[in-house]
């Protein structure tokens, strides 16, 4: 795990100036190892530095942005919850993530707030009071850092819920941080539960995926889990139908089918990631003769207050 940004550009043989870093990020940095190994030492616009990189740009105010792009506290009923769409709830199972994405669009959510086992309780009873909602979403930050016991005692307090048939992992870890990536108990739980079991994994890049990555996701998949992938199109990093491509078919080798390509959450501190929607068309355009339907991500947008998913 890398926190230090001295140290983590003398790993990958790069100076601070060449690559533009700043060391007083409010967002600090953290890269997990598995990630590190990943990156390419002596490439300043390595992807996946590009992705966990403080830079000065970050540090502009756009007045376009804000630090609560998608509307999550406008939904926010409970501490810990929040309810935007119909027949599903997504539950804020944990404060941290084992890597921090400068465009992150809960860079600023008031965690502090949301995530002790009180919180979950409250929500918990909430969800069980709605017999409308029939799925839960884990996210965060990300359910899968939690300690795995703690994860497990969450889960099966959903799966009590009786009218809730599904639920959701929304997970950045076993991409990521494949070796640190719950497996024995949420294996064995997933291989008799009654429940649907999806997990979404978050990769950005085919360059994120690794040996670690297949054996992880294999896992999973024989345990039950259907695997979907959700990108971010980030300019500099994915915004080529090149490499769209190359991650589709990257991702189906590890078991996991590409479900959305979301247009960048105008997060106060992302703006230098953005690709405007022209050209995000073109780029969907581009990849469709290319590639079979089922590898074919959605483009959308996630836009506060809207029921849904915007397509673009």
């Amino acid at each position: 795990m890398s926190k230090n940004l001295a140290k983590l550009c003398k790993t990958l043989q790069l100076s601070e100036i060449e690559v533009g870093a700043i060391k007083d990020a409010s967002f600090p940095l953290k890269v997990p190892q598995d990630f590190l190994e990943q990156i390419k030492p002596g490439e300043a616009n390595d992807p996946l530095l590009k992705q966990v990189l403080p830079i000065k740009a970050e540090l502009e105010i756009n007045d376009a942005y804000s630090k609560d792009p998608v509307g999550d506290l406008l939904k926010n009923p409970s501490p810990a919850l929040i309810h935007k769409y119909h027949g599903r709830v997504l539950l804020i199972a944990s404060p941290k993530c084992d890597i921090h994405c400068r465009y992150c669009f809960r860079r600023h959510f008031p965690y502090q707030e949301q995530t002790n086992q009180r919180h979950w309780q409250q929500a918990l009873k909430a969800i069980s009071e709605d017999k409308t909602i029939h799925e839960v979403i884990l996210s965060g930050g990300d359910p899968m850092s939690l300690n795995e016991n703690t994860l497990m005692d969450l889960i099966e307090s959903i799966e009590k819920i009786e009218h809730i048939t599904t639920l959701r992992i929304h997970s950045r870890t076993p991409i990521v941080a494949p070796s640190k990536a719950p497996q024995n108990a949420l294996l064995a739980w997933a291989k008799k539960s009654r429940l649907n079991k999806v997990l979404v994994v978050h990769c950005n890049h085919a360059n994120e995926l690794s040996e670690k990555t297949a054996g992880l996701l294999k896992c999973y998949r024989e345990s039950g889990f259907q695997l979907l992938n959700q990108s971010v199109l980030l300019k500099g990093i994915n915004d080529s139908s090149e490499t769209l491509i190359e991650l589709s078919h990257a991702l189906f080798k590890q078991d996991v089918l590409p479900y959305y390509l979301h247009q960048l959450d105008k997060v106060q501190g992302a703006s230098h990631f953005e690709v405007i929607d022209k050209d995000a068309l073109k780029l969907m355009n581009a990849i469709r003769p290319k590639l079979p339907g089922y590898l074919v991500p959605k483009l959308v947008r996630e836009e506060a207050g809207k029921p849904n998913k915007s397509p673009i």
